[in-house]
């Protein structure tokens, strides 16, 4: 498979330095969720997946292109998600064996800093980020379909492909992935969990075009239905509740205002019932939860053993060993399946913090560019890049991102990133117009007066 590897990745390079860049993004991501990450083209000991080298060629073009970095500015957000790649890589070279940690961990900049930092150079404007939006919904409303045909069907044509993976077992028989009678769709991912939750980092994305004029308004529903069907497909508790979450946030839109009622209702309820149950919050919320037949109780006892063990991996994580969890979560071996453990098991409490604070400053830069703007466009932007990072946060409480969507994760970033200046742009080309209009007026006022 390493000749189709390469053939694929020769033709998306060939696209992203033809395409105008703002389409070239979108054929980026088009590569990225349709080709599968497990496929990859060996360099010496580097595995180099089609991801990997569609994006190196965009960032290289984008360097090269004066405007773009003429109109890029760095941000606070572009320092936390730096610093955060700091802490990553450094720790992880200091706790392994350096020549394997090299390896690993530029594989790692090259799905995450990569793709945030290319958004961050192309996607200059709210013109730019809209054309993008409508691109990249066309692959994934095909990516829908296939989801629906895998689930309905039983017919996976991605998964005979698994044997060419280098580090995974093949997957089991259809049968074994089936619930309800419906089969768990993967499509081209590693996981039905991974399937679904590349919808929910969407879905918000696509729901902000119904402002658009024409067709797109009403595609803009279409394409929206069908990113829901999407998630639905992959069978699986993680993107459903993900999906319900960011359907909710996107449904509140209209009611801003009770965003602090409801958050600090949340917190009160989580206290209350820890207090009621006698029982910590999270796991009375994973026995509700459980509605798919999901594991959510492993996800509680996960939770439990990193508080118990808290001492172990605080400083520098556990330097690549299992942190021998297996046995309390009913496993051979420890599976990590929440996001935030994970940077503390492989990063130690820096991860963590880290991780809290990049989220913490997208947060911050959206609320602040939601109250200085007036655009309905630029609103529901900026909302619907709150409802993905929301739906992403709760769906990291039962999962932990790999293959394609730390890419899709920090390109999400990268979008909000690049939105916090449209707000400012917006007012400023808002205030131009007002002097402008001003001016004319008391010339005319003047003529009319000489007259």
């Amino acid at each position: 498979m390493q000749s189709a590897t390469l053939a694929v990745a020769l033709a998306g390079s060939i696209l992203v330095l033809l395409l105008h860049p703002a389409y070239a993004l979108a054929a980026y991501i088009a590569a990225l969720i349709w080709y599968p990450d497990y496929l990859r083209t060996t360099i010496g000991t580097l595995d180099i997946s089609v991801g990997r080298i569609v994006v190196a060629v965009l960032l290289l073009r984008c360097l090269c292109n004066s405007q773009l970095r003429r109109n890029f500015v760095w941000s606070r957000l572009d320092t936390w998600v730096t610093l955060s790649m700091v802490i990553y890589v450094g720790i992880f070279c200091i706790t392994r064996p350096l020549s394997a940690a090299l390896e690993n961990q530029g594989g790692f900049l090259m799905d995450t800093w990569l793709s945030y930092i290319t958004v961050r150079l192309i996607l200059t404007d709210k013109a730019a980020l809209i054309s993008f939006i409508k691109a990249a919904s066309v692959p994934l409303a095909a990516l829908a379909i296939l989801g629906v045909v895998e689930s309905v069907t039983h017919w996976q044509p991605f998964a005979p492909l698994f044997r060419f993976c280098p580090w995974q077992a093949p997957v089991g028989e259809v049968e074994e992935q089936l619930r309800w009678g419906l089969t768990r769709a993967a499509g081209p991912f590693s996981h039905s969990i991974m399937f679904g939750d590349c919808f929910v980092m969407f879905l918000p994305l696509i729901w902000s075009l119904r402002h658009q004029r024409g067709y797109w308004q009403t595609l803009a529903y279409v394409l929206s239905a069908m990113a829901i069907v999407g998630a639905i497909s992959s069978m699986s508790s993680g993107p459903w509740v993900a999906v319900m979450v960011a359907i909710f946030c996107l449904a509140i839109e209209r009611y801003k205002h009770w965003v602090r009622l409801i958050l600090i209702t949340l917190v009160l309820a989580c206290i209350l019932i820890q207090v009621v149950s006698n029982r910590p919050f999270y796991r009375v919320l994973a026995d509700h939860l459980n509605f798919v037949g999901g594991d959510w109780w492993q996800r509680a006892d996960l939770i439990d053993a990193a508080i118990e063990d808290f001492g172990q991996w605080w400083l520098a994580g556990y330097g690549g060993r299992d942190p021998g969890w297996g046995a309390r979560t009913g496993m051979q071996v420890t599976d990590v399946n929440n996001e935030f453990i994970l940077k503390g098991v492989r990063y130690g409490i820096l991860g963590i913090i880290v991780l809290c604070a990049v989220l913490v400053t997208v947060f911050r830069g959206l609320s602040r560019a939601l109250k200085q703007t007036t655009d309905p466009q630029l609103t529901s932007i900026y909302w619907s890049l709150g409802s993905v990072l929301s739906a992403v946060i709760v769906a990291w409480m039962g999962v932990c991102f790999f293959g394609q969507l730390p890419a899709l994760f920090y390109s999400v970033l990268g979008i909000a990133g690049s939105s916090f200046g449209f707000a400012e742009h917006a007012a400023a080309d808002s205030d131009r117009l007002l002097s402008t209009r001003y001016n004319n007026l008391i010339l005319a006022y003047e003529q009319a007066k000489q007259a």
